[in-house]
């Protein structure tokens, strides 16, 4: 299992290495474009900041199977935080059985659940989620998005995140004076309308990504433990079992010794009775 672990890990952590940088990039040229100078207006629904929060969906992204350490109680203990500390309504999209129980148990409100991922997640496998994760902020039924998943930073360090997805919020620009115009075909609004979707859809399929890598990390390193634990256990029970043995044996040794002893004494006074 740790072999196997650790070829699903190297695979995942290639994807999550080579989707990250673009991913972040994107957020960048889209977030500058959502924060033209002099534009007032919303430009898209994605874009809404609301002031008063009274709803919020979490996506939770926990694994359909254990055996991978630590990896899901971390999570969902950050979700679970969040959920009491917000004291406000939650409801839930969980991808993963384990974080869909639980969740369950508590009692929380899951509105959509996702299981069976694949080893190998593409786009389309996360564009259910993002549907309804971006239906239910347009629709008013969130004022936001958040997502919990594990950020990936190496095979020993998987780290739990929670960070917001929607409402996207514009970078705030640094105005020096001297920076570069860029001209927008047909113009900002429609670049926005048609991308911000999708840029939606892609910062889920990054955690997914960052989630699947830290899942396989965590189940390489628990696996390994779990070897190393019973290569210990093997030695112990193989100590404990020679002592055993030895002492039988030593005690079979002083019973025969004990045996013979009583018989030479007993053949000793044979023959002096005899006598």
């Amino acid at each position: 299992m740790e072999m196997v672990a650790a070829a699903k890990m190297r695979r995942a952590q290639a994807a999550t290495l080579a989707s990250r940088a673009y991913a972040e990039k994107a957020w960048q040229v889209l977030t500058y474009v959502a924060s033209q100078p002099g534009t007032g207006r919303l430009m898209h629904p994605l874009l809404e900041v609301r002031p008063h929060i009274t709803s919020t969906v979490l996506v939770l992204i926990t694994s359909d199977r254990g055996l991978c350490g630590a990896y899901n109680v971390n999570i969902i203990r950050k979700a679970l935080d969040y959920v009491h500390k917000l004291e406000k309504p939650v409801r839930l999209i969980t991808i993963g059985r384990r974080g869909r129980d639980l969740a369950a148990r508590y009692g929380l409100n899951i509105i959509a659940e996702f299981t069976g991922m694949s080893e190998r997640p593409s786009v389309a496998d996360i564009g259910p989620v993002s549907k309804i994760a971006i239906e239910e902020f347009v629709s008013g039924r969130a004022d936001q998005v958040h997502i919990a998943y594990t950020e990936f930073v190496n095979v020993l360090v998987q780290r739990p995140m929670i960070r917001e997805l929607l409402p996207i919020r514009p970078a705030l620009q640094k105005r020096t004076g001297a920076e570069a115009v860029y001209l927008y075909e047909p113009n900002p609004e429609a670049i926005l309308s048609s991308v911000l979707p999708r840029f939606t859809e892609l910062q889920l399929y990054q955690s997914l990504l960052e989630s699947v890598a830290s899942e396989y990390s965590a189940r390489m390193v628990a696996m390994r433990n779990a070897t190393d634990n019973a290569h210990d256990l093997i030695l112990d029970l193989t100590l404990a079992m020679n002592k055993a043995r030895q002492a039988s044996i030593t005690k079979e040794m002083l019973d025969i010794a004990g045996g013979a002893e009583a018989q030479r004494q007993a053949q000793s006074a044979s023959g002096q009775a005899v006598g």
